[in-house]
Formats: structure tokens, C-alpha cells, sequence
């Protein structure tokens, strides 16, 4: 588990965090993962902690025989997923910001909030090259 505190600055951790698994930039999901971890991290940090450097961001990295998911969470009060705007549509198009959920939910091959939203799980589905990096 890899747990930082919520300044924007920490979020440089994650590529790192991925290398010290064993993940490397030529595997097929690494762009889709580091992308996803990145906006939900920075989601964390932003919404969930309101950038209060006294609360943390936790993330947990479950394997399965099929993928591997990564467990986002923060010390906020949560949020409803289900109430954000689809940023693909009409007056959204244009908005600065809104698109973080969006792109996990692409990225990733499936996504679920827990904890009133205080957590995010993406899970992703991996080839045999992956796994073999993966410590």
C-alpha cells in the first residue's frame, strides 16, 4: 500500500510507485493504469481531502488471476458518482475540469465507489506480460 499526504505535488509518487511493482512503460495497460491512478489520486487530493495536507490518500493494489485492481481512498466525506455531469454532453463540452470519473470509467474495464464515494476500485483486466512484471 502506498499512502501520501494530500498535497498535488505527491502525485509525481505514482509513476514511481508503479516502477517499484515492476510495472514497465511498454506493458498494454501501464498508460491506461498510470492515467486512471492519476485522476483518481488527484480527484482524492482535490474533492475528497479539499487539499488538507493533514489527511492522507491511500492506495491498495489487489491482484487476481484476471487483472488487478487499485483501491483509492481518501479522509473526505464522499461524493455521489451517480449525480456528476456527463462531460460529453452539450454545456459540459466546453467546462474546465469534470472529466477525471469519465476517464477512469474508460480506462478502466471496470469501475465501482465505496464509502459513500470516499473510494474508488478500478479494476483491469491484464495479459500474461503484465503479470509477469508485477511483483
Amino acid at each position: 500500500m502506498l499512502t501520501i499526504n494530500s498535497n498535488p505535488k505527491n502525485i509525481f509518487q505514482i509513476e514511481s510507485y508503479l516502477t517499484h511493482l515492476g510495472f514497465k512503460q511498454d506493458d498494454d495497460k501501464y498508460g491506461d493504469i498510470l492515467i486512471s491512478l492519476t485522476e483518481a489520486v488527484n480527484n482524492a487530493i482535490i474533492h475528497g481531502n479539499a487539499g488538507d495536507e493533514s489527511k492522507h490518500v491511500h492506495i491498495l493494489i489487489k491482484e487476481f488471476n484476471d487483472g488487478i485492481s487499485f483501491c483509492v481512498s481518501d479522509e473526505g466525506s464522499g461524493f455521489n458518482p451517480t449525480k456528476l455531469p456527463d462531460p460529453t454532453c452539450g454545456a459540459h463540452l466546453d467546462a474546465c475540469g469534470g472529466r477525471g470519473v469519465h476517464i477512469m470509467k474508460s480506462l478502466s474495464d471496470n469501475i465501482k465507489f465505496e464509502n459513500n464515494g470516499s473510494t474508488v476500485e478500478m479494476f483491469f483486466s491484464t495479459s500474461k506480460s503484465l503479470k509477469t512484471h508485477f511483483k
